[in-house]
């Protein structure tokens, strides 16, 4: 899992005007990423829009990111839901040979008991052909995984070797890098809170500004891991604002419009999700032609 290690990027799911998926933009977004100098590809994330996508599109997304990737870096696949059943299922039949990991939410809507996250990445482990990667964000799934159920996890289910944690609560994610196994993996799903995330001992993070900021990004990240935290902290202060500016009203809404101000995807958005509001988009386009 060393190869987890740094910076990940959680692509958007760029759309035509019709709402048909982009493939010309996409590729064109994989490029951009891997110039930048990201250190691996998060295929099917929230991100990307995922709940809005049909089972084919997903299936077709996995593999066209994987063609047009061509092993450069590694390539992790988002495979959750709230329906366990239905995780072991596309688990046990999605082609996943080229994938390094999977990253699985997790389940949301139903708030389940700690017992029941439990439960629930115990069987979807025990199926999964690849490692699992927790990926907890409450503010998404309305429950918290407690820093106990994720150390019970890594302590106890072999192929769950890595974690995003996306919770803000530092607390819990000093906890967590305290009492977890030695080669168990902690991620950042925080792009603001990365910084101090990984001067507590997380080895990178899954960043969705990435997309646009793929070098700062990486580079911010990269320095603070080589304990170059001058460097790290003027990246980082760069980078604030365009955090806050991506997540203001929307994710995706926000790093579409960044794209779209580039010229590399169009500012498409499935509902229930829209563009970000114009009087946003004026504020990004104007941080975006004065960043240095």
């Amino acid at each position: 899992m060393e190869q987890l290690r740094g910076t990940g990027v959680a692509l958007v799911t760029p759309f035509k005007k019709d709402e048909s998926i982009d493939w010309n933009a996409l590729e064109k977004l994989i490029d951009h990423v891997i110039t930048g100098g990201v250190d691996y590809i998060v295929s099917l994330g929230t991100t990307g829009e995922t709940p809005t996508l049909s089972a084919d599109e997903k299936l077709d997304l996995m593999k066209f990111t994987f063609e047009k990737v061509s092993k450069r870096v590694p390539v992790v696949v988002g495979i959750g839901d709230y329906n366990t059943r239905d995780v072991v299922k596309r688990l046990e039949t999605c082609p996943l040979d080229e994938a390094a990991a999977v990253l699985s939410v997790a389940p949301y809507y139903s708030k389940p008991s700690q017992e029941g996250i439990f439960q629930h990445y115990k069987t979807i482990a025990a199926a999964s052909p690849k490692p699992i990667i927790l990926y907890n964000v409450p503010g998404r799934t309305g429950r918290n995984m407690t820093a106990q159920t994720t150390l019970r996890l890594a302590h106890e289910v072999p192929n769950i070797v890595a974690m995003k944690e996306a919770s803000g609560d530092m607390i819990q994610c000093m906890q967590i890098l305290r009492d977890k196994p030695k080669d168990f993996l902690v991620v950042s799903g925080d792009d603001a809170l990365a910084l101090a995330q990984i001067a507590c001992g997380m080895d990178g993070l899954i960043s969705v500004g990435a997309n646009y900021y793929a070098k700062d990004v990486s580079g911010m990240v990269r320095a603070a891991l080589e304990n170059n935290y001058p460097v790290a902290r003027e990246l980082n202060n760069k980078l604030q604002e365009a955090f806050d500016l991506m997540f203001e009203e929307n994710n995706p809404a926000g790093p579409k419009a960044f794209l779209n101000g580039a010229g590399i995807v169009e500012n498409v958005l499935r509902l229930p999700v829209v563009p970000v509001s114009e009087g946003l988009r004026s504020r990004i386009a104007t941080f975006a032609k004065n960043y240095k």
